[in-house]
């Protein structure tokens, strides 16, 4: 682990470049929890020190992490995340951490956001020029990023887990651009001299990244693939706009259901999905946008749905397995 005292903890995805400006090292809470050898330990923590069980897993792993890795400063995205979020923060500056507060506004409006990474930017101790020099050495590994997603979903050449891993790590990238950018540079070598995959049925997963460990292999052991994985994209930032603000009003995640649907239809389109799988978090308000995507997406879904880290359970592989049967039966009688 890093010196604690050159961490900025995140709650979820932010403006990253002025964390990098500022001369800190970004580290998603998320990720660090998600990544331990001891994700139940955790979660026993939390609620030892008084979280309900009902309270979303990622929250308590959160809090665990932080008190664990003496992180002593957290951008707490108060605004376009999760609603627990707002009183994490208070117990968590209560413990004596620095809290800094980000918000995505609601409206998605270009000025109140402007306002907000400019607040950020003066929090850190990070300049206008710095973050224009974070930008664009940032800009630099996204490109990369974004042949990964084409060799995932075009070529046949990544896998769905792959494709994960280092999507879902770009929201800080390992604390460490450079070293981020050597190990990207390495796969990318190496995919690009596989054979591409076996055609088989092609999936997207929605929401948040599953907390259940497996679910990439299972699917694959059942002849689909993952060639889309929604916020795990969404974190790349795979947008063409060079203006910082305009960037992060195009991040589909804060903003509600609306840019995230017109964002899953281009991918349905583009990457021929035969399916869709929804992933919800127990205890999560998001799980209630299970009702408008069902509503809006023309392609099949499922909804999976877990509470705490571990492997799949068999009624959930049961489940995974009739929909992609289906699916298969849908792609013979209509190629």
């Amino acid at each position: 682990m890093n010196d604690p005292s050159n961490l900025v903890g995140l709650t979820a995805t932010v403006p990253v470049e002025v964390v990098f400006a500022a001369a800190l090292k970004p580290v998603d809470l998320n990720n660090l929890f998600i990544s331990s050898p001891d994700r139940d330990g955790l979660l026993s923590q939390a609620e030892q020190a008084g979280f309900a069980h009902n309270t979303c897993a990622w929250i308590k792993g959160i809090y665990s992490t932080v008190m664990n890795q003496g992180i002593k400063s957290v951008i707490a995205v108060t605004g376009g995340d999760c609603s627990n979020t707002l009183a994490l923060a208070e117990v968590l500056e209560r413990r004596g951490t620095r809290i800094i507060p980000f918000d995505y506004p609601i409206d998605r409006s270009r000025v109140s956001l402007h306002k907000q990474i400019g607040r950020l930017a003066e929090a850190l101790g990070a300049t206008g020029q710095g973050i224009e020099k974070a930008r664009l050495r940032l800009d630099r590994v996204r490109k990369k990023l974004k042949e990964l997603d084409v060799l995932t979903y075009r070529d046949g050449l990544v896998s769905g887990f792959e494709n994960h891993l280092f999507l879902v790590s770009s929201s800080d990238f390992g604390s460490d651009v450079d070293a981020y950018e050597i190990r990207l540079d390495r796969f990318l070598g190496r995919a690009r001299k596989r054979s591409p995959a076996a055609e088989s049925i092609r999936v997207g997963l929605l929401g948040v990244p599953p907390i259940l460990d497996g679910i990439y292999e299972f699917l694959e052991s059942l002849g689909c693939r993952v060639v889309f994985n929604e916020v795990q994209r969404q974190f790349s930032m795979p947008f063409e706009n060079s203006d910082l603000v305009e960037r992060y009003l195009e991040y589909t995640y804060p903003y509600g259901i609306g840019p995230r649907i017109e964002d899953i239809l281009r991918a349905a389109g583009e990457r021929k999905l035969d399916g869709l799988i929804h992933y919800t978090q127990t205890f999560c308000y998001r799980q209630i946008y299970d009702i408008i995507l069902r509503e809006s997406l023309p392609v099949p879904l499922l909804t999976i749905e877990a509470d705490r880290p571990g492997k799949l359970d068999g009624r959930t592989e049961i489940r995974l397995e009739s929909f992609v049967e289906m699916l298969k039966m849908r792609k013979t009688d209509f190629p």
